[in-house]
C-alpha cells in the first residue's frame, strides 16, 4: 500500500474523511436543485453507483427552500451544500440537515458573515469544505502574488483557514482546484506541507469524458501515488455516474481500493489469434456478477491474453489466466497450468477456476 499522509479524522455524517479513513468518492448533482424530484433520483443513482458523498448546488433562495425535502427524500447519502456568494444558505442548508458545508473563499469574503455560518455548523457538528477555484480567488491573495497563481490558490484557501481556526472551528477539509493539472498538482504538494486537513482532490472543469479520464487520472492519480489526498471528485461535462466509475478506476489502478476484479487484457494485435476484446468483455460481465455474490473476487487478477508472446507469462502472473490461440486456452492458476480447453469453453473454464480459487479456505492473491 501507498504510504498516506497523516491528516486530521473529519466525520461527514458516519463517513470519515482522513485520519487513515478510506479515500472516499464524491459528485455533484446536475439537476436544478428546484427540480426536488430529479435532484433525488439523481443522489440515490449516484449512491447506487458507488459515490459516498453527493455535493448540491444552491444558488438561489429557491433552491434553498428545496433542501428539507431533499435532506428527506435522500434518506442517508452524506450531502454537501454547495455556496457561493450567499452565506445565509449555508445557513439553510445546516438548519435542512445537510452533513457538510462547501464554499470558495474568493467569493464569501465577510468575516461577519463566517462567523454566523461557523458558529451554527460547530452547534450541528457539521464539516466545511474550503474549497477554492482558480477561477475565483481572494482578491488580496492574488493581488499579493502577482504571477504566481499557485501560490495564489494555497493562500487563499490558508486565509479561510486562519479564520476558521481563529472562531475554534477545526472539522476542515480543503480542495485547491485547477483545470491546469500541473498547477493542481504544485498547489497540493504545497499545501501537503503546510497543513495536516484531509486534502479533497479534483481537476477543476477537466472537459467532457476522455478528456476529463486522461487529466483526473494523471492529477488525482500523481497525488495519491505520493500519498496525497483523502477524498476525491472526477469533474466530467457529463453524466455524474461517469465521475463515479472514473474515480472507482483510478483508486483500484493504484490498490488503494477495489471496487471491480482486475482483468488484465492484452490490447489485441496482428499476433492475436482469438477474440480478445469480446472475451475480455464477458470475462469482466461474469466476474461483476459473481462478485456481487461472493466480494471477495474483488481481490483477485484474472488475466485474458490473446497469443503466446505475453500470454503464458501474463496468466501466471494473475491469480486466474488464459492464453488463447490456435483454437485452444490454457488455463493457469496461480502461475500453473491447469488444463487445456476448446476456445468454445474458455470464458467458462476460466470462470470455473476462479470459483475454484474463491472457495479455498485462505485466498491468497498474487504479488501479496
Amino acid at each position: 500500500m501507498i504510504p498516506r499522509r497523516a491528516t486530521k479524522p473529519v466525520s461527514v455524517q458516519q463517513l470519515i474523511i482522513g485520519g487513515g479513513a478510506p479515500i472516499s468518492i464524491q459528485s455533484m448533482t446536475k439537476t436544478d436543485t428546484t427540480d426536488i424530484e430529479a435532484t433525488v433520483r439523481q443522489i440515490r443513482a449516484l449512491a447506487t453507483a458507488g459515490c459516498e458523498i453527493v455535493r448540491v448546488a444552491v444558488p438561489t433562495i429557491e433552491a434553498a427552500k428545496a433542501l428539507p425535502e431533499i435532506r428527506r427524500e435522500a434518506n442517508n447519502v452524506p450531502l454537501v451544500a454547495d455556496i457561493h456568494f450567499h452565506p445565509q444558505f449555508a445557513i439553510a442548508a445546516i438548519e435542512a440537515g445537510f452533513d457538510k458545508i462547501r464554499w470558495n473563499p474568493g467569493n464569501i469574503r465577510s468575516p461577519e458573515r463566517v462567523r454566523e455560518v461557523v458558529a451554527r455548523a460547530k452547534e450541528r457538528g457539521i464539516a466545511i469544505r474550503i474549497g477554492v477555484n482558480v477561477g475565483s480567488l481572494d482578491p488580496e491573495c492574488e493581488a499579493a502574488s502577482p504571477g504566481n497563481l499557485v501560490e495564489a490558490i494555497v493562500q487563499s484557501a490558508l486565509k479561510s483557514v486562519r479564520l476558521l481556526e481563529e472562531l475554534g472551528f477545526y472539522d476542515i477539509v480543503i480542495s485547491l482546484k485547477s483545470s491546469d493539472v500541473p498547477q493542481m498538482l504544485a498547489a497540493y504538494r504545497r499545501m501537503s506541507q503546510l497543513c495536516d486537513y484531509p486534502l479533497h482532490l479534483g481537476v477543476t472543469e477537466a472537459g467532457l469524458l476522455e478528456a476529463s479520464t486522461v487529466k483526473s487520472s494523471i492529477g488525482i492519480g500523481a497525488l495519491l501515488a505520493e500519498g496525497i489526498g483523502d477524498t476525491i471528485r472526477v469533474s466530467i461535462t457529463g453524466d455524474p455516474i461517469d465521475e463515479v466509475k472514473v474515480a472507482q478506476r483510478i483508486l483500484s489502478s493504484l490498490g488503494l481500493r477495489r471496487f471491480e476484479t482486475n482483468v488484465i487484457a492484452c490490447p489485441s494485435c496482428g499476433r492475436c489469434e482469438i477474440d480478445v476484446i469480446g472475451i475480455a468483455k464477458q470475462v469482466q460481465e461474469r466476474l461483476t456478477a459473481l462478485a456481487a455474490a461472493e466480494p471477495r473476487a474483488l481481490e483477485l487478477t484474472v488475466a485474458v491474453m490473446g497469443c503466446v508472446v505475453n500470454g503464458p507469462g501474463e496468466s501466471e502472473h494473475a491469480d486466474v489466466g488464459l492464453a488463447g490461440g490456435g483454437g485452444v486456452g490454457v488455463i493457469y492458476r496461480k502461475g500453473k497450468q491447469i488444463r487445456r480447453v476448446p476456445e468454445a469453453d474458455m470464458v467458462d473454464a476460466l470462470i470455473d477456476e476462479v470459483r475454484r480459487v474463491l472457495h479455498e479456505p485462505t485466498l491468497v492473491i498474487s504479488g501479496q
